[in-house]
């Protein structure tokens, strides 16, 4: 039958930095399938993990191994017969329980097959679980460094896309940018967060303040140019209501001294019809006399033409008068409207809202990067 994969899972895979002993260097490109194979022929397990044509992982599982989660997506396991430590990043808290599971119930299954091949005396079985490798593994596990004090490489869940899936060698491909995003955030947060200023290597729980400390520090950043887009956006929609609020009073001021006008040349025609229905009435009534008589007659004729003009004139003007007030009237009808609409506008009482919420959040997440600084210093002065 040969080596049969019993379990599949997709993460990101690291190898120790040989040199160092304390950062991590990236193993694969992107998140690729990590197998548990199990040999029945000789009663063994191994992990193994292949990109392309270059193995990156190929770890025998030993009752000694031991597998130790470093943050709520990282994991670790030391290999002394590889000389190395493995690390794998997985997308999810879940996913990464799920290789967990699987670790500790392939470990059992090794110790299971380890005792029952001592009992029966097995020595195919006993040489291959029980190798002076393994015994070296289990006097001296410490060789390499202590697993659990290895800070993990940190890395927002949304650079790794993977999916764990049972019984099954396959995988899917993920995106070649989300790697590249989480190589690049990988080999900065390796240098700035792995080892502490006096050298020595942080805490599990000081990891993850740091982790949750740089998290806070970008949502601040992020809430904090979003406060300011909104800012500026009301600003500019203030700016434009007060424009449009002075239009406005300009032209209701407009509209008012035209119909102070419009109400001086009615009263102008109206005195003038007075004049000129006098001017009839004695016009009428008078009786023409000789000489002087007539050139009276001629007198009052003349006046009269004159008022005529001067009333239809005026009646031009006047008519002239009610259209522009009539449009005017229009005009600051449609602005009051517009006015309102703005003042009302649920857009504009959006953005103050939004903008005095993005203030909130800002003076909350000052707050609490505050104090998980605090934390910080607490949790590293006490180590």
């Amino acid at each position: 039958m040969g080596e049969q994969p019993i379990f599949t899972c997709n993460a990101h895979v690291f190898h120790i930095d040989p040199k160092t002993k304390r950062t991590w260097i990236t193993a694969s490109s992107k998140a690729i399938a990590v197998s548990f194979f199990y040999d029945s022929s000789r009663n063994l397990y191994r992990i193994i993990s292949v990109e392309g044509s270059k193995a990156v992982i190929n770890s025998t599982i030993t009752p000694n191994m031991t597998f130790t989660q470093t943050s709520q997506k990282f994991g670790q396991w030391s290999d002394v017969r590889a000389n190395t430590v493995y690390g794998l990043g997985f997308a999810s808290e879940a996913e990464l329980g799920k290789f967990i599971v699987k670790f500790q119930e392939v470990k059992e299954a090794t110790k299971d097959a380890l005792n029952k091949a001592s009992a029966n005396g097995n020595s195919a079985a006993a040489s291959a679980n029980a190798s002076p490798i393994t015994a070296r593994a289990s006097a001296n596990s410490g060789d390499i460094f202590e697993s659990g004090n290895l800070e993990p490489p940190l890395a927002p869940a949304s650079t790794i896309s993977t999916s764990c899936k049972t019984d099954s060698p396959s995988h899917n491909n993920i995106s070649e940018t989300n790697a590249n995003n989480l190589n690049s955030e990988l080999k900065q947060l390796s240098i700035n967060n792995t080892v502490s200023s006096d050298g020595t290597v942080p805490s599990t729980t000081e990891q993850q303040l740091k982790y949750e400390n740089e998290r806070l520090k970008l949502a601040l950043a992020q809430s904090s140019a979003n406060a300011k887009k909104w800012e500026i956006e009301l600003a500019t929609l203030k700016s434009n209501n007060l424009r449009l609020t002075s239009a406005l009073q300009e032209s209701t001021a407009n509209v008012d001294e035209w119909k102070r006008q419009l109400h001086s040349y009615k009263e102008e025609n109206q005195r003038l019809k007075l004049r000129y229905q006098d001017l009839e009435a004695g016009k009428g009534g008078a009786v023409p006399l000789a000489g002087g008589g007539n050139a009276a007659g001629v007198a009052s004729t003349e006046l009269t033409e004159e008022l005529r003009r001067e009333i239809v004139s005026l009646k031009s003007r006047i008519e002239g008068l009610e259209a522009d007030l009539m449009n005017q009237e229009v005009e600051l009808k449609a602005a009051n409207k517009s006015l309102k609409d703005k003042q009302n506008d649920p857009t504009l009482k959006q953005m103050t809202n939004l903008c005095n919420q993005f203030n909130a959040q800002i003076t909350e997440l000052s707050d609490i990067q505050k104090e998980m600084e605090k934390l910080i210093q607490v949790q590293h002065k006490s180590t």
